[in-house]
């Protein structure tokens, strides 16, 4: 079996979406993406192509090696998206071949579904408690949701309260023992960060996520000693190198490789075991589309140490279309009291709808993210 040609899609609301032809009729499907960099990340597979069309896909390590370790320069957030994507439709193709679904060409899985969240209260959050309530009517067992608008290296307390407000309020919503994962996302600086990681302990929260950017990585072990609530981090970490200096800090308690950021399957797999001997728990990132959902459960699948699934699913990101506009089997992709079963067809487990990504590629999307400013007119982080 060759590889003879690779089809890129960009679809509504902000993804991309990549299909790999062989000579042997077998397709696979990918979604690399940087959100806001669609194009330059599309730009990346058309140079890759050279390196794929003629070569068998079932080589996927071999092929894995050729598109990072040829190149004199690497890593990054598109060159490791633009490989994701690759490396899932490999792995597509190879299960669909064996008939069989990812995680079983993997050594088979370790559970039988993996527990999910939701998204609340968008960017600017608000009404969280009313929205807490609801998934947790609709059977989550956890939410995720921003913790902050922006916030200055030293801001006022009034924007610290704020958000306690929001977090009693959904606690007091939902009980107890609901999850509550508060996304920090990287908007909040290390003096800010560590007070308000302090203060959310009463709540007994999840975890909280990116407390400060992982360019300033050396700061997460001054928010752990603020604090006991565990940390997570590893959306913008792209290989397992960037994690190999996370782990060696000694102070995160949850890895969230992405699926289409961090080099694929072949790649996360990986990350996630080097995460199990360090007693890290894994979570994978994903705010994106059905492919990389079913690539994340498929490691999922397989990792002892999965804990939880983020999905895009009523995200607010999602305007026009959704996970499942695309999926011609959304039955595989139902919630059931806060879990997803594993994928049971062949291949990544999700039938992708042609006709609708082709006709959405018409008129491609141009997503980009908002640009926000402090009060003082300086750039804040979004």
């Amino acid at each position: 079996m060759k590889i003879t040609n690779i089809n890129s899609y960009l679809v509504r609301p902000r993804w991309h979406f990549i299909e790999i032809e062989t000579d042997e009729g077998i397709s696979g499907w990918g979604e690399p993406i940087i959100e806001g960099k669609a194009y330059t990340v599309k730009a990346c597979i058309e140079e890759m192509k050279s390196y794929l069309i003629g070569q068998d896909p079932m080589k996927i390590e071999d092929i894995w090696n050729s598109l990072y370790r040829a190149a004199f320069y690497r890593g990054g957030p598109i060159l490791m998206s633009a490989i994701a994507g690759i490396d899932q439709a490999l792995w597509d193709i190879k299960g669909k071949y064996y008939n069989a679904p990812v995680y079983e060409l993997m050594g088979g899985p370790c559970r039988d579904k993996m527990r999910v969240y939701s998204w609340i209260g968008g960017d600017r959050p608000s009404d969280v408690a009313k929205a807490a309530k609801e998934k947790q009517e609709q059977g989550f067992t956890a939410i995720k949701m921003n913790a902050t608008e922006e916030l200055q290296y030293i801001d006022t307390y009034d924007k610290i309260d704020a958000v306690l407000e929001r977090v009693a309020s959904i606690r007091e919503a939902t009980g107890k023992y609901f999850g509550i994962a508060i996304d920090f996302h990287g908007r909040v600086h290390k003096p800010m960060a560590k007070i308000l990681a302090k203060k959310l302990e009463e709540f007994d929260p999840m975890f909280i996520e990116e407390p400060v950017l992982s360019e300033n990585m050396e700061a997460f072990s001054e928010v752990a000693k603020a604090s006991n609530i565990p940390i997570a981090t590893g959306e913008r970490l792209f290989s397992r190198w960037d994690f190999k200096r996370l782990f060696q800090l000694g102070c995160v308690d949850i890895i969230q490789p992405d699926l289409s950021h961090a080099g694929g399957i072949t790649e996360v797999k990986k990350i996630a075991s080097m995460a199990e001997a360090y007693d890290i728990a894994l979570a994978p990132h994903c705010p994106l589309g059905p492919i990389a959902l079913t690539s994340c459960l498929q490691v999922d699948a397989t990792c002892h140490n999965a804990v939880i699934q983020e999905q895009s699913i009523g995200i607010h990101y999602n305007k026009d279309r959704s996970v499942l506009d695309y999926v011609l089997n959304p039955e595989d992709f139902v919630f059931k009291e806060g879990y997803i079963d594993l994928p049971k067809k062949a291949g990544l487990g999700v039938i992708m709808n042609k006709e609708l990504i082709i006709e959405e590629n018409q008129n491609p999307h141009s997503w980009k993210n908002p640009i926000w400013r402090h009060q003082d007119g300086s750039i804040a982080e979004w």
